[in-house]
């Protein structure tokens, strides 16, 4: 990658491994050199910042249920003023990245460090050098914990960080140089997931078309008296939930915790019904917990991921916010039922309000009505759905390992220039 761009005339010893040499004419300070501690208050009329790892300093979402964790008190008085220009810091996750300076004027939590900057800095350069993966792990060394995701950020050790400070003019012309390379590999990697976003769409249309009208387009068809499904193939029948399958839900949601799977792992999986991790909360090997044979169905029934659903083909064990579907009768492909109650739940999941938390209970999926075709027709749509399914998953695979490379390829191009690595005047 760097030997696409020259590289400076002359280079020096930087004084440190992780860099080697430096441009000669750049030189090597120390981060406590370049900022000042600032502290003010007493502003909760601004509006609220957080300062996160992937985008640094940006306005708080107070809708965004996902993004607001942490407690917001009624007084905001206590809260630091962080400006336009100024360097923000969640000392606490330091280590992983957050931290940036901030193109907003808003108040961020008393426990954030604030920094003015104590010489002439572009701004745009050293949020693009002082987030790149090289420095990123400074702040894990200057940082002390007990554990992981408890690290508290050493004040005297961050101001010995290394920070190369080449001459300002340059500093400019890397950040406008990283700033129009970097828009054009997000553009990239935007249209790459447009594309993945596509070819999941026609999967799902693909996959709710084949589970609500067969295969065939020249059988006869009939109403299915449903609104949103229309006609169905004449000879598919429709039936209630209740007749065909059985729900249940887990029964160990109380001694099954993160905690107790960290503390005992084993072969099978405990699925919580969460988002993090696929819905899997740990594995365990405790036949105790009332582990479940392969082939049935797995719901989710609260939260954001209630009435999504899986077939799972491997033995497995249920915590809170699940149930599993299991089938009353031989002539049911479990499988294939995976994929015919999917657009079903989809439909009754949208009509949700979105203020408020989506639940689904046994009792909701026994009133269900759901199309049963014959036997032989389930072994049909379901070889055409993995038929299908394989080929499109492997087109996203390939976006997904494409978008992989560019984002490695843009961090590699940042390192490279806030280093010296690479010169881009």
């Amino acid at each position: 990658m760097e030997t696409a761009y020259p590289t400076y005339e002359s280079y020096k010893a930087s004084g440190h491994d992780w860099i080697s040499v430096v441009p000669s004419h750049w030189s090597v300070e120390k981060l406590g050199a370049n900022l000042r501690t600032v502290s003010e208050k007493n502003r909760p009329d601004l509006p609220l910042l957080s300062i996160t790892r992937e985008k640094g300093v940006i306005e708080r979402d107070l809708d965004d249920e996902e993004s607001n964790h942490n407690f917001i008190p009624d007084d905001l008085s206590g809260y630091k003023v962080l400006r336009t220009g100024q360097f923000g810091m969640n000392k606490m996750k330091a280590w992983q990245g957050s931290y940036g300076v901030s193109q907003h004027t808003g108040i961020v939590s008393p426990a954030y460090f604030i920094f003015d900057f104590t010489k002439e800095v572009d701004p745009d350069f050293f949020n693009r050098a002082i987030r790149s993966k090289l420095y990123v792990s400074f702040f894990g060394s200057a940082s002390d914990g007990v554990r992981i995701g408890q690290w508290d950020l050493n004040r005297s050790r961050m101001r010995e960080i290394p920070l190369l400070v080449p001459p300002l003019p340059e500093q400019r012309a890397i950040a406008a140089f990283l700033d129009e390379k970097c828009a054009k590999i997000d553009e990239a990697v935007k249209i790459k997931e447009d594309q993945i976003a596509l070819l999941r769409e026609r999967r799902q249309i693909i996959i709710q078309n084949a589970v609500t009208r067969g295969l065939n387009p020249t059988v006869p068809m009939k109403d299915s008296c449903i609104d949103w499904i229309g006609q169905i193939p004449a000879h598919w029948e429709l039936k209630k939930a209740a007749w065909y399958f059985a729900a249940r839900k887990g029964s160990n949601a109380a001694e099954l915790t993160k905690e107790f799977c960290g503390k005992f792992p084993g072969q099978f999986a405990v699925y919580s019904g969460q988002t993090e991790n696929e819905g899997v909360l740990g594995r365990i090997d405790n036949f105790e917990f009332d582990l479940r044979e392969q082939g049935c169905m797995l719901c989710s029934t609260v939260g954001a991921k209630a009435m999504t659903i899986r077939y799972l083909q491997e033995r497995f064990s249920l915590s809170q916010n699940c149930m599993i579907i299991t089938p009353r009768d031989s002539i049911l492909n479990m499988e294939f039922f995976s994929h015919a109650f999917a657009p079903i739940f989809a439909y009754f999941r949208n009509l949700i309000p979105d203020h408020m938390q989506a639940s689904f209970r046994m009792e909701d999926f026994y009133q269900m009505k759901f199309l049963l075709p014959p036997v032989v027709e389930q072994i049909e749509i379901l070889a055409f759905i993995r038929k299908m399914q394989a080929k499109l998953d492997g087109g996203i695979a390939i976006k997904e390992h494409q978008i992989v490379a560019l984002n490695e390829y843009k961090i590699s191009l940042i390192n490279a220039a806030v280093t010296g690595k690479i010169k881009v005047i």
